[in-house]
């Protein structure tokens, strides 16, 4: 790939889809025992400092696992930063438990602010089965997040894809995005299978994709844009243009790139697609799908 040009690339803005916090004398994340190396507080005055002179304008929290007896408290927290308009974060995805029983009542807490856009539940942990996201209970509160306007972010192995493009059939009212371009593998030798599901899933017209968090992947090990080049072209084209976002996964991508690297490898690969497209899958598709214009 040509450097120069992914350098010179026009300085779009950024809208941020994937922007975590987390504030450890506030909140508990029981995962972290498992990351050593992100185990400390992220707070908003860090994520400025990593982001500085990307052109980075907004950004949409997405939950970060706290401990279930926390996650009221970390909604409130993070709708209560976007009301607050000081910093970057413009909306919110919190975390919940679509197959619980209180999972309506959960949701009524927040009816009507403005500031939620969504739920997510990571389907990947060790402690759910390969299916759970098709079993009934769960089905019925995905169906209640379109019920009440609310999108479902799926963030699972990429072995299960097929179950993903299950589960939006069986929900029709409900708007999904796919994270992390379906937890693609960086270094995978053979992406066919990969490739196969992601174009499965991708022609639900109601899913949109992150091009975000494939460098977890890539954890402990050198990699060039050349490496990520593959996985994030292959979710471009299957999904196109207008279903397609950006997603910066900060802190997590730490684990492998700053803020910066990731950035300016995703700049280079893009370089050669046209100006509407990259600005789309920068900007412009964020703030349609998540009313920040």
């Amino acid at each position: 790939m040509d450097a120069t040009a992914g350098a010179n690339a026009d300085m779009i803005p950024i809208i941020d889809t994937h922007q975590h916090l987390w504030d450890l004398t506030k909140f508990k994340l029981p995962w972290l025992s498992g990351e050593p190396a992100l185990d400390k507080s992220y707070l908003q005055s860090d994520y400025l400092k990593a982001t500085e002179g990307l052109g980075v304008e907004k950004s949409v929290y997405m939950e970060v696992d706290v401990a279930e007896d926390q996650q009221v408290a970390e909604a409130e927290y993070i709708l209560g930063v976007c009301a607050s308009g000081k910093g970057p974060t413009a909306a919110a995805v919190i975390s919940g438990r679509p197959a619980s029983d209180g999972f309506a009542a959960y949701l009524d807490r927040f009816k009507g602010n403005r500031y939620l856009k969504g739920v997510r539940q990571v389907l990947h942990v060790p402690s759910l089965p390969r299916g759970y996201c098709l079993e009934p209970k769960f089905v019925r509160g995905i169906r209640l997040l379109g019920e009440r306007g609310l999108s479902f972010d799926l963030c699972m192995r990429n072995t299960e894809l097929r179950d993903a493009a299950k589960l939006i059939d069986l929900c029709p009212e409900t708007r999904f995005i796919l994270d992390h371009c379906g937890n693609g593998d960086v270094r995978s030798k053979d992406r066919t299978q990969w490739k196969l599901d992601i174009d499965e899933v991708s022609r639900r017209e109601r899913v949109v994709c992150k091009v975000s968090g494939i460098l977890a992947s890539a954890k402990g090990g050198a990699w060039s844009a050349e490496d990520l080049a593959p996985i994030v072209n292959h979710v471009l084209d299957s999904f196109g243009p207008d279903r397609v976002m950006f997603g910066g996964d900060w802190p997590v991508c730490t684990l492998a790139a700053t803020y910066r690297q990731w950035v300016e490898a995703l700049r280079l690969i893009v370089a050669s697609r046209g100006d509407a497209e990259r600005r789309k899958l920068w900007h412009d598709n964020a703030a349609h799908y998540y009313g920040l214009a």
